[in-house]
């Protein structure tokens, strides 16, 4: 029989299928009574499941990142699709299709490296090549950046999401440098690559997504300067002449602003067209990624809308929607 995924399920449907577990919560109602609350995930999308009555050795018998064999009754709430369990084991990772899972497949990843690697290897500026080609070079830095997320809970939140992200964000770059002739677009394209490298070393991602310490106590922002860092040092060692300290600091500054705004974590505010332009590009593809994919995963196919979304105080049309007679 072949799988359901999150994307078929309709409100009222019986359902018994493995799902990857994450954002695992015992917790108390107003009567006292504990209930689980856990956050069920496959390759199409993902939904809030609750299992009442429950108790801490139900609580125990799996972690986040495990898979799940759960058997349950799907339900709107607040215009959102959820689940009621029933009943839940742990399954081994090794009687479970992976694929199901895995939003990019691995053709996916590398078509998406070799892509990053073409269009940072197609830079004419001679520094910001040789730069390029350092990451490149470094296996360990290649292989955590295809499987990085971009993030834990928003925009491309899933292994290999930082690529994703990325390659898009460095296509943007071309294109908006190609009709702006006062960017850089060597420049540009360097910082749209560069600007959340450090998400390597803030985020986990081996088994559910989170945050590293390194994570918790610097910041992807910090992490990437420190990386560009070494990355110049090692550039200067290979190609024996210095990096220019304009440069750097230019490249630097993308990192630092590329948030655009104090209050959303940004250092600095971006004051070169270069960084203007990087985190308006960065803040475009988060957000046409973000709400097209909850636009696209919205399992009320009968409303024209989407739920209520409190972060970004608005609700969204769905263009794409069942026509009326």
């Amino acid at each position: 029989m072949p799988r359901r995924f999150i994307s078929q399920l309709g409100e009222h449907e019986a359902v018994e299928e493995v799902f990857l577990a994450a954002e695992k919560q015992l917790r108390t109602n107003r009567n006292g009574n504990l209930y689980l609350q856990i956050r069920l995930s496959d390759r199409t999308g993902s939904l809030t499941a609750m299992m009442w009555n429950t108790n801490d050795q139900v609580y125990s018998s799996f972690e986040n990142g495990d898979y799940l064999r759960v058997r349950g009754t799907t339900q709107f709430y607040n215009g959102t699709l959820q689940m009621i369990v029933n009943h839940l084991e742990r399954r081994d990772p090794a009687s479970v299709e992976e694929t199901d899972f895995l939003t990019l497949t691995p053709q996916d990843v590398e078509r998406l490296s070799l892509r990053v690697s073409e269009m940072l290897r197609s830079m004419q500026d001679y520094h910001l090549r040789n730069l390029a080609e350092c990451y490149l070079m470094d296996e360990r830095f290649m292989a955590r950046l295809t499987a990085a997320p971009a993030g834990v809970k928003k925009h491309h939140a899933y292994r290999g999401g930082l690529l994703d992200h990325i390659v898009s964000l460095m296509g943007l770059a071309r294109s908006v440098a190609a009709h702006y002739p006062c960017l850089e677009p060597d420049l540009l394209l360097m910082g749209a690559f560069l600007h959340d490298i450090g998400k390597i070393d803030e985020l986990t991602y081996e088994r559910d997504l989170g945050y590293s310490d390194a994570g918790q106590l610097l910041g992807h922002v910090v992490l990437a300067v420190r990386s560009l860092d070494d990355k110049i040092l090692e550039t200067q060692r290979l190609s024996g002449e210095p990096f220019p300290e304009d440069l750097a600091l230019r490249l630097k500054h993308m990192i630092v602003s590329h948030h655009g705004q104090y209050e959303f974590g940004s250092p600095k505010l971006p004051m070169t067209l270069e960084a203007i332009a990087l985190h308006l590009l960065d803040n475009l593809d988060a957000k046409m990624h973000s709400i097209g994919q909850l636009i696209r995963e919205d399992a009320n196919t009968e409303s024209h809308w989407t739920p209520y979304q409190q972060d970004l105080q608005r609700k969204f049309f769905k263009s794409s929607h069942p026509t009326q007679d």
